[in-house]
């Protein structure tokens, strides 16, 4: 049993870890790293924004929750509405997107009370 936990506390650490020092990264070293606000869309319960951390380098969208927020739905879409990429994880976990065009496009995030959270953000060449 306590082997399992320890795997589990390794494989957490190794997806947050990568995303929390990209972050780190972007207000100290420009490196092409760049923060995602995320902002409220539909919230009737205690916010959780501030949960979840988004960042974008060139074609890669790189998302990581730092709370238990229970599971979450996520959707890429492009500005105009078309979907890129649906998912559903549970949180506290992280995850790397990669977006294949540039343009410009918005990640929505469900939480499973109904919560409602998106960040816009462009992909460059």
């Amino acid at each position: 049993m306590r082997h399992v936990k320890i795997q589990q506390f390794v494989l957490l650490m190794a997806l947050l870890l990568p995303t929390a020092w990209g972050n780190a990264n972007v207000s100290i070293v420009s490196d092409g790293f760049s923060h995602i606000t995320i902002k409220e869309a539909k919230v009737q319960h205690t916010p959780k924004g501030s949960t979840i951390n988004a960042s974008i380098n060139g074609h890669t969208l790189m998302v990581s929750f730092s709370q238990n927020i229970g599971q979450v739905a996520v959707e890429i879409t492009t500005a105009t509405g078309a979907t890129v990429d649906c998912l559903t994880t549970m949180t506290p976990t992280g995850f790397q997107c990669y977006i294949p065009d540039a343009g410009d496009y918005i990640v929505t995030f469900t939480l499973s009370n109904g919560d409602e959270y998106y960040g816009e953000f462009i992909v460059t060449d």
